[in-house]
């Protein structure tokens, strides 16, 4: 099983970026998927989720400005990031988990400038 992660990268405040995640070795569309983030101060926040019937939640931070996404033909789930603030800075982890079974994504980078 592998969860690649990707689109990382540096913006300036207010700016757009949108991270992917391709998993392989996995039935992808029958897991629950998500994205956390650690923080510069070592913060661990989960920041949003798409479930296998497609219901997203988001942490309060972020709603209205980011949207969890999924495209089961190419088994990756997005994150689209808008109206970035300093307080995104973060390296952000995608997840799949289907009961017991849980994997990560290797983390991509997310820095956000003034």
């Amino acid at each position: 099983v592998q969860l690649q992660a990707s689109g990382g990268g540096l913006v300036e405040a207010g700016g757009s970026l949108r991270l992917a995640c391709a998993a392989s070795g996995i039935a992808f569309s029958t897991y629950d998927k998500g994205w956390y983030r650690r923080t510069p101060g070592d913060q661990r926040e989960w920041v949003a989720s798409i479930t296998s019937a497609h219901d997203t939640a988001y942490t309060d931070s972020v709603e209205g400005r980011f949207t969890i996404s999924t495209d089961n033909a190419k088994n990756t789930v997005y994150l689209q990031m808008n109206s970035l603030q300093l307080e995104d800075t973060a390296v952000y982890y995608c997840y799949a988990q289907r009961g017991g079974d849980l994997f990560w994504g290797q983390g991509t980078l997310v820095t956000v400038s003034s």
